[in-house]
């Protein structure tokens, strides 16, 4: 075996490869490896068989009687009768109902108004939620630019004592 080869194989790469785990660069280094030695090829394989033993073991079985439950739901939906569905056309004016097969399954949803209707007390929290809104929009402000004065002020200071000290 080639010494690249065998190197290339422990470098760890291939694990990585196997478990998804890999950049796009080794990805294709490892596909380049795989195409051009056999070695590497082979390799792989024993690392996805292992794979899948580790899976195998790991598994955890289905509860006893899902099987029988799936089935009987899958039995169930077959005995529902075929009944004619509703199914929505649009004709450029409006909406109209027509009689449809069992796939085209159609809900018709009309609505009066595009408004949301809102119930009276609400309406209160809402304009309170506003005004509040508003007022803690100003004193953010307020304090912002209090804030940036306290600073320039504290520039000053700072310029004001470096000149006293250098005199």
């Amino acid at each position: 075996m080639n010494s690249k080869v065998k190197e290339f194989i422990e470098s760890g790469i291939l694990e990585a490869y196997v478990t998804g785990s890999a950049s796009s660069e080794e990805e294709r280094d490892v596909l380049y490896m795989k195409a051009h030695y056999a070695e590497v090829n082979e390799e792989l394989q024993k690392l996805e068989e292992d794979l899948e033993k580790i899976a195998d073991g790991m598994a955890i079985p289905p509860p006893p009687g899902l099987w029988d439950q799936i089935e009987a739901e899958i039995d169930s939906l077959e005995r529902i009768p075929n009944k004619p569905a509703l199914k929505i056309d649009h004709d450029g004016s409006g909406y109209k109902k027509e009689t449809g097969s069992r796939q085209n399954n159609f809900i018709e949803v009309e609505a009066e108004s595009t408004h949301m209707r809102v119930h009276k007390a609400w309406r209160w929290v809402f304009a309170a939620v506003f005004v509040l809104g508003k007022i803690f929009l100003a004193a953010a402000i307020y304090y912002y630019l209090e804030n940036r004065q306290a600073q320039q002020n504290i520039q000053d200071l700072k310029q004001q004592l470096k000149e006293v000290r250098g005199k």
